[in-house]
């Protein structure tokens, strides 16, 4: 997305779809909104709900948030109003934000390895009911991630069909 234009980073081809720029700046969000609770995780004072005392509970939560963001999903599901988008527009410097934003999620990822390694439990960062294991939770950021970079491609795709038809 480096080549494009900060008005072809925001364009959008219809008012209920969203941009590139917005397609970045919602994994952004979503992903932060998990640092809360691995550096709990890591700190060791991570207090999880008692949904999480229920294996069967445990993997329905995880299975069915995976299975929603998985990239060949291509049903449209409705986020969480604080993982919207606060803009409509975005300055081109969003690309490097999130780049910077993958080596921080790199970071923290590689930090929590060893409660990977003991099944920790975490909640999702918009209910804290909505328990699943450490290792599908970061299975949920990439497919997540995976499936907002098809969007944008896609929306790529789009611009430049658009950009042939009006020369």
């Amino acid at each position: 997305f480096n080549g494009l234009s900060e008005e072809e980073l925001n364009w959008k081809p219809s008012p209920g779809v969203w941009s590139i720029a917005e397609n970045i700046v919602h994994l952004k969000q979503v992903n932060e909104s998990y640092f809360p609770g691995f550096c709990k995780l890591k700190k060791g004072d991570y207090n999880v709900p008692f949904t999480a005392r229920f294996g069967f509970v445990v993997r329905f939560f995880g299975n069915m948030i995976l299975k929603s963001v998985q990239p060949e999903n291509k049903k449209k599901v409705k986020t969480f109003p604080i993982w919207n988008p606060k803009k409509s527009t975005y300055p081109k410097a969003i690309l490097q934000d999130f780049r910077d934003h993958q080596d921080r999620l790199k970071e923290e990822m590689n930090s929590l390895l060893d409660q990977v390694k003991e099944n920790s439990i975490i909640s999702s960062p918009v209910n804290r009911n909505l328990v699943y294991r450490l290792q599908t939770a970061f299975d949920i950021i990439v497919a997540h991630e995976e499936r907002h970079y098809n969007q944008a491609s896609e929306l790529c795709d789009l611009l430049k069909n658009e950009n042939k038809s009006s020369n």
